[in-house]
């Protein structure tokens, strides 16, 4: 029986292939859907047994390692940090998907989110494993920055049910950056539910893709994110109206302050100055 095992990590938002294809030798342009493969070859010198392992590196900031133990996988992202320091390496398995792949002639074929049993192995097989694991991590990560923003919203949105709006206009101004940070950023995962080219190039292929991407409900929970990105720019909208109004108010009052000073002053100045 051939067994391969493969782990997801995402370890930042968007990573620089090209930059990293260079230091290895490899001279070519990425796209976005693209991934770059680190082979058995190119891992020598960074971990002592690189048989039959492999990395695979996403523009979207996951990678996905081939039958690699823990101490080498941060072997390998440490030497990654020395390419391109935009790796967070702080806590490589915050977010991480585990899956395995066996070509097992006496077993009875099995798919579901944790393993996939087939009785011969296919090249695309390998490959659409690792995108669906690269595309599952990537939004896994996108859920909690969205689960973060929303608890802060949430704060704000208690004090205005009291009646209250004691965050400040800069507070507010940076929520409402961070929202919009987050909705732009968010636009680029579009990409990860295009199909990869090789779906396109093979129907058993594109068939698996399928299946994978249903089990992992890539396409439900990008619906999710983008329902709730939405929430968050109607709120967005809703601050900065109420930080608009705010400001008018503190402007009357300070208009008003002047004109009773004004007034003042020029009583002051009939009844006091022209006696």
């Amino acid at each position: 029986m051939g067994q391969t095992d493969f782990k997801a990590v995402v370890l930042a938002s968007e990573i620089d292939l090209g930059k990293i294809a260079r230091h290895f030798g490899i001279n070519r342009k990425f796209k976005w859907e693209d991934s770059l493969v680190l082979r058995e070859t190119t891992l020598q010198g960074i971990i002592r047994q690189p048989e039959n392992k492999a990395v695979y590196l996403f523009s979207f900031g996951s990678l996905v390692f081939i039958n690699c133990q823990p101490h080498e996988i941060t072997d390998i992202v440490s030497y990654l940090y020395r390419i391109e320091p935009s790796l967070y390496t702080a806590n490589i398995f915050e977010f991480t998907d585990d899956y395995m792949l066996a070509a097992d002639a006496g077993q009875p074929p099995a798919l579901n989110n944790d393993y996939m049993v087939t009785d011969q192995a296919q090249g695309y097989q390998e490959e659409i494993v690792v995108t669906v694991l690269a595309k599952s991590v990537a939004l896994d990560r996108i859920e909690a920055q969205i689960g973060v923003l929303l608890d802060e919203v949430e704060d704000i949105i208690t004090y205005l049910e009291e009646g209250r709006l004691t965050v400040s206009d800069r507070q507010l101004a940076q929520l409402s950056a961070r929202i919009l940070g987050f909705k732009y950023n968010t636009i680029s995962y579009i990409m990860l539910l295009d199909k990869p080219d090789i779906a396109w190039a093979s129907e058993e292929a594109d068939a698996l893709y399928a299946e994978l991407s249903t089990i992992f409900e890539l396409d439900d929970r990008y619906e999710i994110i983008r329902h709730k990105t939405q929430t968050l720019m109607d709120i967005t909208e809703v601050f900065s109206g109420l930080s608009h109004a705010r400001r008018g108010t503190l402007l009357e009052w300070a208009v008003i302050i002047l004109i009773t000073i004004e007034i003042c002053l020029s009583l002051f100045e009939i009844f006091f100055l022209n006696r």
